[in-house]
């Protein structure tokens, strides 16, 4: 469970946030310190599954074939053969690539995809997951459908999806809570190397987290 301390700044942020027509992403922007991000090691690049969900649609496109192309039907958004990615023009892979927000392909495919797709997913993030002949697809599915993306990248300021804001503030701040101990545990100093933590919605006012 978070502390009050984070579920009184979303409860603010919640609160400040203006009324619109349509339903705001809640996003975490996290300022770090006294790391070198001109070296690669020192960048932050995590996966991290959300225990109250995304509150957003989540995107996933599997490639894969036979059974685990059939199973991955049942809660894919999409399932492509690896012919069907070779077919694949650079502007419908493009597209794909912006629209999807996370791909799974079975690990025997992955050089074939590399080959194909390397150079529009990889700048963006967007390699897939590679699935091992003992994973269940469904279930990695249904994982990263609460997962989001932790990137910095060489800058110090980067953001993240923490939930919407027809959320309960508790479960946000729950979800604020596994990425800020992620964070602590992962930083070469931990805690001292975040700066500021702001929680914000779509287009409402920041309000500071840590």
């Amino acid at each position: 469970m978070a502390d009050s301390d984070i579920e009184t700044a979303v409860a603010r942020a919640l609160e400040d946030s203006p009324d619109r027509n349509f339903t705001e992403t809640v996003d975490l922007a996290i300022n770090l310190r006294d790391l070198d991000l001109n070296e690669p090691s020192n960048r932050v690049d995590e996966s991290i599954v959300l225990p109250s969900g995304t509150g957003q649609e989540t995107r996933i496109v599997v490639i894969a074939e036979g059974e685990t192309a059939v199973r991955a039907e049942e809660a894919a958004d999409e399932v492509l053969s690896v012919d069907d990615v070779a077919d694949l023009d650079d502007d419908d892979a493009k597209d794909m690539a912006d629209e999807t927000d996370f791909f799974i392909a079975e690990e025997a495919m992955m050089q074939d995809i590399a080959r194909h797709l390397g150079t529009i997913l990889g700048p963006r993030g967007k390699m897939p997951d590679p699935l091992s002949p003992d994973d269940d697809v469904v279930e990695t599915v249904n994982r990263l459908k609460n997962t989001v993306q932790l990137r910095s990248g060489d800058r110090r300021t980067f953001h993240t999806l923490v939930g919407a804001e027809d959320m309960d503030a508790e479960d946000i701040s729950d979800n604020i809570d596994v990425i800020l101990r992620r964070l602590h545990a992962d930083l070469e100093k931990g805690p001292q190397n975040i700066d500021a933590v702001y929680v914000k919605t779509t287009m409402g006012p920041s309000v500071e987290v840590a």
